[in-house]
């Protein structure tokens, strides 16, 4: 034992009871088999002196302070069931601790023994009771079954003594898990045990239902709840709902707890437990539980009535907002349908007119086409029968020329829609350099700033400097090369460098060749689209397309020629043409010549 050391310098010399003190050494001398039957002597010791007298509690105080005490209470903790005396011995200490503690005043350290020593003590009960409990439950001779009942029944009167004196041990009694567990049970006779000390709890202390956390008086209301619903033995039933009256009468606000957690337990009074021989405990209860949900109806109808008022006051409200709006949204709503009415009046006038515009056009084209044939039919009266084809010809080349016009008008004016972005792009280009090459030329004509030596590096610098250097050099050394092998990398390097400006001066010769090639097959396409027809050619024509100087000269004419014409345009046939080179032929206008190229005809515009 821890305590065995300590014993003897516990008490003072001299004012000991010599029974005590006799006991305490045998304790102390004996092993730990021997002492649960020698703390048995506390008993007869307890019992010489008259209860509540001065010398009764100055046995206590002498058992106290040799640490009997605290030996019967380690006791319980163990299992009793291997050592001598068993189960009566435990319930014996149990009943010898609630009574040496109670009636006890400490002198010294009082908080050890309030705070901590009698938490221990109830704490261990419980676990004593668990024991008995679960043995109980299991026994099945009816001898031993009663023996367990009784020594039950012994701890429980021996908690319920404690409790009475020291009535701050009851929350933690109901706190504690093995208080619930014990309470938790279906076995008859330890629930109508443990519901009793319940009942004791609640008349030694009525606050301290308020005084626990809530889960645990949710779980003491659940198991009572339980009890009420799942069995119909009488005294379980009367036990649970005297707990119940207790509970009502001590505190409205568990009353109130009882009817919003537990809706349906006035039925299930009413229906299951009334002539079962306790109706009295059962109309008290029923009359609480009663009062409590009509002062929560009546709450109830006073909270309807003042959200009734306070909705009606609400609408009113918006109401009146409404109505003070209505006028300014009449005049929107009628603002709006006019405005699609309008819409509406101008899209079918828009409609009309579309459809009177193509009519108008369908038309024309049919009157255009009558007088045509008309024109034609009288046109072939008069000629005569010789000259119908040669004037069916000009009228079909004629009608190419028109057709070809404003096929030509209709892609200029797409070509110039698709390039629009890309010539503004261009144009915004020109101006960003025009600006940059302004900048750029102030700052040449700018005077420059005299030339300001730069700082030198101090020698603390320097150092450390070359110091970087060296470990660079140290960590990346240089490959070493021999000379030779220089010498051969430059000849390579030569042989490469004499290869490549060769076959550049090769490919600058073809691309020269190309270009000539290029020129002269542009020179060549234009006479050719510029010739007569066969019928009509001369020698002079043929001289055109036989000499080399030639086609040139007429070439470099007619780009004189153009050029002249241009020159003389107005201001307005020249927007959009101011960053165009004058030299470059797009590609598109060779492409439009081509494509109207006549064989054996001339084109003229």
């Amino acid at each position: 034992m821890v305590l065995r050391a300590s014993l003897l310098p516990m008490a003072s010399a001299g004012q000991a009871d010599p029974r005590v003190l006799a006991l305490a050494a045998q304790v102390t001398e004996s092993g730990e088999q021997d002492i649960p039957p020698l703390l048995l002597k506390l008993k007869g010791i307890l019992q010489s002196a008259s209860l509540g007298g001065e010398e009764s509690k100055k046995i206590k105080q002498d058992i106290y302070d040799y640490g009997l005490t605290q030996y019967c209470m380690l006791v319980l903790r163990r299992d009793h069931s291997r050592l001598p005396g068993g189960w009566a011995t435990a319930v014996q200490l149990a009943e010898i601790l609630s009574h040496c503690c109670v009636e006890l005043e400490v002198k010294g350290d009082t908080e050890e023994f309030y705070k901590k020593f009698l938490p221990s003590a109830i704490e261990n009960m419980l676990v004593l009771g668990r024991r008995l409990q679960a043995r109980f439950i299991r026994v099945i001779k009816d001898e031993e079954k009663q023996d367990f009942l009784r020594w039950f029944q012994t701890v429980a009167d021996a908690i319920c003594w404690l409790l009475g004196g020291h009535i701050q041990l009851a929350a933690c009694v109901l706190q504690s898990e093995h208080f619930l567990q014990l309470l938790i049970t279906d076995d008859v006779e330890t629930a109508i045990t443990m519901m009793s000390v319940l009942h004791n709890i609640l008349r030694i202390n009525s606050s301290v239902l308020l005084q626990v956390d809530e889960k645990t008086l949710h779980s003491v209301f659940d198991e009572l709840i339980y009890k009420l619903s799942s069995t119909t033995n009488p005294v379980i039933g009367s036990a649970a709902t005297k707990l119940l009256v207790v509970v009502a009468k001590c505190c409205k606000q568990l009353v109130k707890l009882l009817t919003a957690r537990y809706k349906g337990l006035k039925g299930l009074l009413s229906e299951h437990w009334t002539g079962k021989g306790f109706d009295k405990d059962l109309g008290r209860l029923l009359d609480l539980l009663c009062l409590e949900q009509a002062s929560e109806k009546g709450e109830m109808q006073r909270q309807h009535q003042a959200a009734s008022i306070i909705q009606a006051t609400w609408r009113g409200f918006q109401t009146r907002k409404r109505l003070k709006k209505l006028p300014q949204a009449v005049t929107t709503l009628q603002r709006s349908f006019r405005a699609k009415r309008a819409r509406e009046l101008q899209h079918l006038k828009k409609q009309k007119e579309d459809e009177a515009l193509k009519l108008q056009v369908q038309l024309q084209r049919q009157r255009a086409m009558r007088v045509f044939h008309e024109r034609q039919l009288a046109l072939l009266e008069i000629l005569h029968a010789s000259h119908v084809h040669k004037y069916m010809e000009e009228m079909e080349g004629k009608s190419a020329l028109t057709i070809q016009r404003f096929w030509r008008g209709y892609r200029a004016r797409r070509n110039f829609h698709q390039q629009r972005q890309s010539l503004k792009e261009y144009k915004a280009a020109v101006i960003i350099q025009r600006a940059a090459c302004k900048f750029l030329e102030k700052r040449r004509r700018r005077p420059l700033s005299p030339w300001k030596d730069p700082r030198g590096l101090t020698d603390e610098q320097r150092l450390a400097l070359q110091q970087k250097v060296d470990d660079y050099v140290k960590l990346h050394p240089a490959s070493q090369m021999s000379e030779e092998t220089s010498k051969e990398l430059h000849m390579q390097a030569q042989e490469k460098l004499a290869q490549f400006l060769w076959r550049s001066r090769l490919d600058q010769r073809a691309a020269q060749r190309r270009e000539i090639l290029l020129a002269q097959v542009n020179t060549n396409v234009e006479l050719l689209m510029n010739a007569p027809g066969l019928a009509e050619s001369t020698e002079k024509d043929l001289d055109v397309f036989m000499s080399r100087s030639i086609p040139v000269a007429a070439k470099a004419r007619q780009s004189h020629n153009t050029m002249l014409k241009y020159s003389s345009w107005p201001w307005w046939k020249k927007l959009g043409d101011e960053f165009v080179e004058d030299d470059v032929i797009a590609d598109d206008a060779l492409d439009e010549e081509l494509e109207t190229l006549f064989i054996g005809g001339r084109k003229s515009l």
